[in-house]
């Protein structure tokens, strides 16, 4: 496989997990729509008899952290589906490794296990993406050193 071959693939990962990230986080990026989602994971919380604490109700100064960060991991999902890049993959995956220890240490602190779903699908990308850069990044540095001698 040549070095365009492994850039194509790992930048078409960085796109796909670009793609999840916005459509798990569009919901958060205002407090409307992140208030509602928030009811609805309470819910199931309650419907499924999940291990945890429920979900709290969210005031307004809650809902804004939330729609901050829903905001910026929209905006930063839309800059990887423009410019799906393996540096920006990269940068993103160090993201997701931080995403799931704050999500682990939630759910260590007797959580909702609703977050367990959204920890397991943030390792998933993790170890998806993380591996394809690493790739993509072993490739380049073994085509570039070939090239050179």
């Amino acid at each position: 496989m040549n070095r365009n071959d492994t850039l194509r693939i790992t930048s078409r990962i960085v796109w796909a997990s670009a793609l999840y990230d916005l459509l798990v986080t569009i919901p958060f990026a205002t407090p409307f729509t992140a208030s509602w989602l928030l009811q609805r994971m309470n819910q199931l919380h309650v419907w499924l008899g999940m291990p945890g604490a429920a979900m709290p109700d969210f005031a307004p100064m809650h809902l804004f952290f939330v729609s901050l960060m829903g905001s910026i991991v929209t905006l930063w999902a839309l800059l990887r589906l423009g410019r799906p890049e393996p540096l920006f993959g990269a940068v993103d995956t160090a993201g997701r490794a931080l995403f799931s220890l704050w999500m682990a240490w939630a759910l260590w602190n007797g959580q909702s296990s609703v977050l367990a779903v959204f920890l397991v699908l943030e390792l998933t990308w993790f170890f998806v993406q993380g591996g394809a850069i690493l790739w993509w990044r072993n490739h380049h540095e073994h085509s570039r050193f070939s090239a050179a001698t």
